[in-house]
């Protein structure tokens, strides 16, 4: 099996187990705060699946109907998830107002805290797995992956002071650690969401990435000018259009191969996936 669906086959088959876990127990006890909790968990399931097909689709090769390949459908699949993830704390935050509004108490006991517990160290050990993977293939659907796992484990969190604070006569202990799960899970919503439309909508990179490309074009031996550098991201990554300067007396051959060297340069950088290179005359275009 290939390194990027490890994660997701992990993540998989890990959250059923504790979706399950924690909705048995929280149904078992009355406690919202872990059927939300587990809730959050099934979500998991449901975007990791995403996630795999979405992997599947975007490592496809380019073709007649995508000649520049499919990876913009990673941060398709990507944007999905933070959707969803919007989806799953608008249903946390509400029934947690209900339970406050209602008045509705639970007692709390060893079995629900060690479920919990477990729920963290499953949930954080996901994220670490998720995340290298995902920051080692620039992956972003693992690394969306991997901050749903991190927004789960944060959850578990709130969920584990909520549910101690009852148990100590705090009375909306469970129903605060369900709302405070609901903001967590849509903070890391957004960020996956606003992510992924800079890469939907072909953005510019960052000013420091594009100096970045600047200074690699000018190290090649015969560049002596750069501009009309102009860069967007096609997916999670770059294509590069820019002019280089090169000086009079340089033969047309010459010209070619620096460009094309310029152009090889360029693609090594680990952001960018295409450079379109022009030859210009230095002094001609001043």
């Amino acid at each position: 099996m290939e390194e990027v669906y490890r994660p997701l086959i992990a993540s998989i088959l890990g959250n059923v187990l504790l979706a399950i876990l924690k909705v048995f127990v929280g149904f078992l006890y009355s406690s919202l705060a872990l059927i939300s909790d587990g809730i959050h968990s099934l979500s998991d399931v449901a975007t990791s699946i995403v996630g795999y097909f979405g992997v599947k689709i975007a490592s496809k090769p380019a073709d007649k109907t995508h000649p520049f390949g499919h990876s913009r459908f990673e941060s398709l699949f990507a944007f999905f998830i933070g959707i969803l993830l919007f989806l799953v704390a608008y249903e946390i935050a509400r029934d947690a107002l209900k339970r406050i509004f209602s008045g509705h108490v639970i007692e709390v006991n060893s079995v629900m805290l060690a479920v919990v517990v477990i729920s963290i160290v499953s949930k954080e050990a996901m994220t670490q797995y998720a995340l290298r993977v995902g920051k080692k293939l620039n992956n972003q659907i693992l690394v969306a992956d991997a901050y749903h796992h991190r927004s789960d484990a944060l959850s578990s969190v709130a969920v584990l002071i909520g549910l101690l604070l009852q148990r100590l006569g705090f009375t909306y202990g469970d129903a605060l650690a369900g709302l405070v799960v609901a903001l967590l899970v849509g903070k890391a919503a957004a960020e996956i969401v606003f992510r992924n439309i800079n890469y939907l909508t072909g953005a510019s990179p960052p000013f420091e990435l594009c100096e970045k490309i600047k200074e690699t074009a000018l190290s090649v031996e015969g560049v002596v000018g750069v501009h009309d550098l102009r860069a967007h991201y096609v997916g999670t990554k770059l294509h590069v259009e820019m002019h280089i300067e090169v000086p009079p007396h340089f033969t047309l051959k010459e010209a070619h191969d620096i460009s094309e060297e310029v152009k090889r340069k360029i693609e090594d950088l680990d952001e960018v996936e295409a450079a379109f290179v022009h030859v210009d005359i230095k002094g001609i275009t001043e």
